[in-house]
């Protein structure tokens, strides 16, 4: 029998004695397929969409918001990720409303940042502007679509690019995640114009507080189609009204003489350009010695929001101001640039047309909720202010007539230190004799609201007050109640009411109103009335 030689295992990584390695070469073992694995193209795939929807929402996201004009407003618009496509217009603080405008998985954002005073005042000065705002409209949005188309395409390529760099750390895979992002971004682009639906604006659905905006809506498009005629027939309703009061048979014994001081009280005007006219009228119709505004003249008090104050120069009467929560240290700065503007702060004193007036602006700053309050304790402690330096200027020889404050809180404590308080923020009258003899009266508000003329179901009517003042004494003797119809209405009615101490029986008779419908016979009452909650 032969003898096989015997012959060692030599590894691979091991040499033979001569100095040269011999690589074995072994069968390959076979791996048996994992149960239920996916497919690696399928994971590939997936990866890709991941990163590209990822990354063009992230891209849209970071840089793809456009702001443009449109029309008198400023807005924001940008694209965003959506199943079931359509617009949105965000009216803050109102709410928003939704229109289904289109069939995409992209939904188009517009958000409304704010009213431009300067391009509002245009055209209610120039109603004529008003015919063609409808082509400027289109134009602006046509103008800010394309801009946003050609932002939206360098947002999404940047976007998917970059997030593609990061994950496959290779610039083939992230080039072709741009390349499909802008694919995704046109293909979206062509379904939202095959489906674009034009009459969705005609049935949008509202949100928040806009909620309650179909209630008013004939109403609002007719002042915002002709508002130079709503308020001229403000003004000339305040003018037909004064005279007709002041015709009448049947008035309370009291009749202002010529030399008795006539203080137009206003508040809360919320950047309401309409009240500029009807203060203007009611300056010239009763001649009025001075204007005391408690606040609250703007909404948001942005810089932006001053030119709104530049009628003021041409009421034809001095102006006395206090800050309101609406007001901020800029609008205080503004206005104190004007020429006959008197502000009033941390108990400061004036005196106009033979009247000592000292007041303090409002201590807290709360035009949109976001800041913290103080509360009722920051108005008391500046009420308390107010009322130590009434008491430091009766001690120097110049006591004060009236004081200012725009919260009724505060105004409450300076009782026992004025003969009378006027305050505003709460947009409805009170009448009240403090319990140490200081007479509070309390303004609604004369720009009716505002903005916020459609938190409530009916329209918030707009208010002022004419208070004759005793030329000698620098008491109040009567005051007149001016009530105008609000947003969409064009009532108005004049009532005069005489202090308890003048007349113990003191009623007002009916006043003549020359409104569409005969109105009812107004008594005199010292007692708050109900009305809308105050803007915050």
């Amino acid at each position: 029998m032969a003898r096989v030689p015997f012959r060692p295992f030599r590894s691979a990584s091991r040499p033979a004695r001569g100095g040269r390695s011999h690589r074995t070469r072994t069968a390959p073992m076979p791996v048996p397929a994992l149960a239920g694995a996916r497919p690696r193209p399928l994971v590939r795939v997936l990866v890709m969409l991941a990163v590209v929807v990822l990354g063009a929402w992230l891209g849209l996201l970071v840089v793809g918001d456009v702001k443009t004009p449109v029309g008198p407003m400023d807005t924001t618009m940008a694209l965003r990720p959506s199943l079931t496509g359509g617009t949105r217009v965000d009216v803050s603080p109102l709410g928003a409303l939704e229109l289904d405008s289109h069939v995409a998985p992209v939904r188009l954002d517009v958000d409304v940042d704010r009213l431009d005073p300067e391009r509002s005042q245009r055209l209610v000065e120039q109603p004529a502007r008003f015919s063609g705002l409808q082509d400027e409209v289109t134009r602006d949005i046509a103008d800010g679509a394309r801009e946003l188309a050609v932002r939206s395409v360098v947002a999404v390529l940047t976007g998917a690019t970059a997030l593609g760099l990061i994950v496959y750390r290779r610039p083939r895979p992230a080039l072709a995640a741009g390349g499909l992002a802008l694919v995704l971004l046109a293909g979206s682009g062509v379904g939202a114009y095959a489906t674009w639906n034009p009459k969705s604006v005609l049935e949008p659905k509202f949100s928040g507080l806009l909620s309650s905006a179909p209630s008013v809506v004939g109403d609002a498009r007719s002042i915002v189609t002709e508002f130079d005629v709503y308020q001229q027939e403000l003004a000339r309703l305040v003018t037909n009204v004064s005279r007709l009061y002041d015709a009448t048979s049947t008035l309370p014994v009291y009749q202002p003489d010529p030399g008795t001081l006539r203080v137009l009280h206003v508040s809360d005007i919320h950047l309401n350009p309409a009240s500029w006219h009807i203060v203007a009228s009611l300056v010239e119709q009763y001649g009025i010695d001075v204007i005391i505004d408690s606040g609250d003249t703007m909404d948001h008090g942005t810089t932006t929001e001053n030119g709104f104050l530049d009628p003021i120069r041409d009421l034809g009467a001095p102006y006395v101001w206090v800050r309101g929560n609406h007001d901020s240290k800029e609008t205080q700065k503004y206005l104190k640039g004007l020429r006959n503007v008197r502000v009033l702060d941390g108990g400061s004193a004036v005196t106009v047309a033979g009247l000592r007036i000292a007041g303090t602006g409002d201590p807290q700053f709360t035009p949109d909720r976001t800041l913290a309050r103080g509360g009722e304790a920051a108005e008391r402690m500046a009420g308390l202010r107010l009322a130590s330096a009434l008491r430091d200027q009766t001690s120097a020889g110049t006591p004060v007539d009236i004081a200012v404050t725009h919260d009724p809180q505060a105004a409450r404590e300076t009782d026992g230190a004025v003969p009378l308080v006027l305050a505003g923020h709460v947009h409805h009258r009170v009448n009240e004799v403090l319990p140490l003899g200081t007479r509070l009266k309390v303004e609604g508000s004369t720009g009716g609201g505002g903005l916020r003329a459609v938190q409530n179901e009916k329209p918030e009517k707009v208010r002022a007050s004419v208070l004759y003042l005793d030329r000698a004494t620098r008491r109040l003797q009567a005051w007149d109640e001016i009530t105008l119809g609000g947003l969409g209405l064009t009532t108005a009615e004049v009532s005069r009411h005489l202090p308890e101490e003048n007349s113990p029986a003191a009623t007002t008779s009916p006043t003549p109103s020359p409104t569409r419908s005969p109105a009812s016979p107004r008594t005199s009452s010292d007692r708050p009335r109900s009305a809308p909650s105050p803007s915050p």
